[in-house]
């Protein structure tokens, strides 16, 4: 016998009926996986316009008026999809022109990304360099791993930010990015390895944080 629904399961099938008070519950449970990601994915230069929250009020609106847009599988995939289009919205209403310096669309299999990533993972790499002397060199140092990263294959270097910033697990990389998951994990390994390399040389660096 099949195995029995589990809750998310039961407010998935409500939500494809275009359940809203579905939709408020799996977005409750998903808030706090939102959250972060909208944190990492929004560019400085929105900073101090909006923030998180801001991003995922918007997001659920969105999602709202998007019910009948949802086709099943993975409430959280779908809620994310509409995170990220919120950045790209949000990008365009309060930097216009300047949107392309600020966070980039790159459309990875079709599916669309807010590409503040590179930025987003180098700050948070150099994160523990806090002493004064390292303080002198933190943004030399920020600005050398940025691009290093900029550097890297755009679908790897997405892989690294779903599953390495963005605790996404294999197979939900796999449902974002539209690959199947040994794809996703070979990916994965591989853009780990390349950004060993890059921060084993760049100076200043701890070894507990290249080891990541």
């Amino acid at each position: 016998m099949p195995d029995p629904p589990t809750d998310v399961e039961t407010l998935e099938s409500r939500l494809h009926a275009c359940d809203e008070e579905a939709l408020a519950a799996l977005f409750s449970r998903h808030r706090e996986r939102l959250w972060r990601i909208a944190r990492f994915r929004l560019p400085d230069k929105l900073r101090g316009r909006v923030d998180p929250d801001d991003v995922l009020q918007d997001a659920y609106l969105s999602a709202l008026q998007r019910l009948t847009h949802y086709a099943g599988g993975s409430s959280f995939l779908w809620l994310r999809l509409i995170v990220n289009q919120t950045l790209v919205d949000l990008h365009r209403r309060h930097l216009g022109a300047q949107m392309r310096d600020a966070g980039r669309e790159v459309a990875i299999h079709g599916v669309p990304h807010t590409e503040a990533t590179s930025a987003s993972m180098a700050i948070t790499l150099v994160g523990s360099l806090t002493s004064p002397s390292q303080a002198a060199v933190r943004d030399e140092t920020l600005d050398i791993v940025e691009q290093a990263i900029e550097g890297m294959d755009p679908i790897d270097r997405e892989v690294l930010a779903l599953r390495h910033f963005e605790e996404l697990t294999n197979s939900e990389v796999a449902g974002a990015l539209g690959i199947q998951p040994k794809a996703a994990s070979i990916r994965y390994i591989r853009a780990l390895r390349r950004l060993k390399a890059i921060l084993a040389e760049v100076p200043g660096l701890t070894d507990e944080t290249r080891n990541g």
